[in-house]
Parts: C-alpha cells; sequence; structure tokens
C-alpha cells in the first residue's frame, strides 16, 4: 500500500455487500482513521438531541458520574467488531456485551434504528466536507450493508432495505424528533467536559467554541446552545479541509491504525470485554 490510492482500489476490486467488513475496516485503518473517529463521536452526539434517548441515558447517571469511561467503553466495544470483524470471537463477544448492556432498559425500535443511521450517514457527511477525498458510493453502500448486519444482531426491526430509504428515515427523524429538553442539555454538557477535559484547563472555553462550530442549527436549538462564531467556525472548518487538502499529497499511511492498540483514560493496563460498560 505503497501509493496513496491503492487502498481505493483495493476497496473498489471488493463487493460492497459481500465485502463490507473488510471494505469498513479497510477505510478506517488506512485511509481516514482520525476523521473516522471524530465523526464518530460526533454521531454519538447527535444521538442527545432526542429527548427519549437523553432521558435515559440521564438516568443512568454514567455520563454525569463515569463520563470518560462511558466515552471509552462505547469507543472499545465498536472498534473491537469493527476492527475484528463481526464474526470474529472478540467481535461477538463485543457484540454480546452491547446486547446485555442495552437488554436491561426500554428502549424502542425506532430510537435503535436512528442511532443505527448515525453510524452510517455522520461519517459519510464527515468526509465529503473534510476528506482528503469524497467517499466513493460503493464505501457508502459497505458501510450501510455493515451497520445494518450490526443492527440485525442487536435485533432491531425493520431496518430500511436501501441506502437511501434509511438516509430518508434518518433526516425525517431528526427534524421530527430534534426538540429541546432538558436532559438533551445535561448529555450534552457532561459530554463536552469529557471532550474539555482532554486539554489544558485554559483552553476549555475555546474547545467548547470549537465544538459548538461543529454542531448544525437543529442540533444547537435541542441542546440550547448558542450560534458559534462565524469567524471560528471559517477557521475550524477550513483547517479541516486544509488537512484534507494537505493529506492528498502525503504518503499514504503504510501500518493499519488501531484504536483498541491506543491508551485510554479508563483502562490504562488493559481491559477485558465483559468489564466494558459495566458500573464499577
Amino acid at each position: 500500500m505503497s501509493r496513496r490510492y491503492d487502498v481505493l482500489a483495493r476497496v473498489l476490486a471488493l463487493d460492497p455487500q459481500r465485502d463490507c467488513q473488510e471494505i469498513v475496516r479497510l477505510v478506517g485503518a488506512y485511509e481516514s482513521p482520525w476523521l473516522m473517529q471524530k465523526s464518530l463521536e460526533f454521531a454519538l452526539f447527535r444521538t442527545y438531541a432526542v429527548p427519549s434517548i437523553s432521558g435515559l441515558l440521564a438516568q443512568t447517571g454514567r455520563f454525569q458520574h463515569a463520563g470518560q469511561r462511558r466515552y471509552d467503553d462505547t469507543t472499545l466495544l465498536i472498534s473491537e467488531f469493527v476492527e475484528e470483524g463481526l464474526d470474529s470471537p472478540r467481535g461477538r463477544a463485543a457484540l454480546r456485551q452491547m446486547n446485555r448492556l442495552h437488554g436491561r432498559f426500554a428502549i424502542s425500535n425506532e430510537d435503535y434504528l436512528y442511532v443505527l443511521s448515525t453510524f452510517i450517514y455522520t461519517p459519510i457527511y464527515w468526509h465529503r466536507r473534510f476528506g482528503w477525498r469524497p467517499p466513493t458510493h460503493h464505501e457508502n453502500l459497505a458501510n450501510y450493508y455493515f451497520w445494518c448486519e450490526v443492527g440485525r444482531r442487536m435485533n432491531i426491526k425493520d431496518i430500511p432495505p436501501t441506502f437511501e430509504a434509511f438516509e430518508a428515515f434518518h433526516q425525517a427523524y431528526e427534524r421530527e424528533h430534534f426538540v429541546y429538553a432538558d436532559t438533551n442539555r445535561q448529555i450534552a454538557e457532561y459530554t463536552i467536559q469529557v471532550f474539555c477535559s482532554w486539554y489544558p484547563r485554559f483552553l476549555n472555553p475555546l474547545i467548547r467554541q470549537v465544538i459548538y462550530t461543529f454542531l448544525d442549527e437543529p442540533l444547537r436549538r435541542a441542546f440550547g446552545y448558542p450560534d458559534p462564531n462565524p469567524a471560528l467556525k471559517l477557521l475550524t472548518h477550513g483547517a479541516l479541509k486544509l488537512r484534507g487538502f494537505a493529506l492528498r499529497y502525503l504518503p499514504p499511511r503504510q501500518a493499519p491504525y488501531s484504536l483498541r492498540a491506543q491508551p485510554t483514560r479508563s483502562y490504562p493496563h488493559g481491559y477485558e470485554i465483559e468489564q466494558l460498560g459495566v458500573d464499577a
């Protein structure tokens, strides 16, 4: 994979449905690991704008009392089946753990569908705007098929049968369900506190304003957040676009990126899948 477009050539030689797991792994490991991680963080952030979802999350208390660990647990569970494969021993164990954790709560199938849809479309939208190349329809289909398979293994019903139909559901759901609620604001605040904790304290006000620049208007209204500073938005979005432009001309990644191999704040000495998501 010594040339910039070698991974894309390999991806295009695969079948988007049959080989969706390999395509998703290749894109996440070689093409845009950092942007994929950030887009998935904001995919989860979108779900907090739905009162039925934020209300349930507020009841658990994990965002308030263990926000960093909640973030790490979610990230690690997803990375297990993305990097190892849905049928690998670790992938199966991660999905079992996810089902076990979600099974404790009364979650509507519609809310499950929406959360699933954010993992398909938010990364696509981010890569269209900020990626070093736009995602191909081939890759978009693979992302759809991959997450639909995750949904089936989570016993989610009535998954829309096409990429286009699921996107229409995703957009219609947000138009209907993005409304302000105190729990939306609470969960968003706890999440922003986690993000801010990664940087020196004196930067926290700036980090908050940067986050605002990546929230669209319906999302900001659902959280009760102000409009972002136009100049800061121009700067942050411009910086990401410049990053994508620069990457186009830099040597490609030679070794696959593994999120599971990175040190985490919650598990500096490693973890077992069965402890992820479990209250300490």
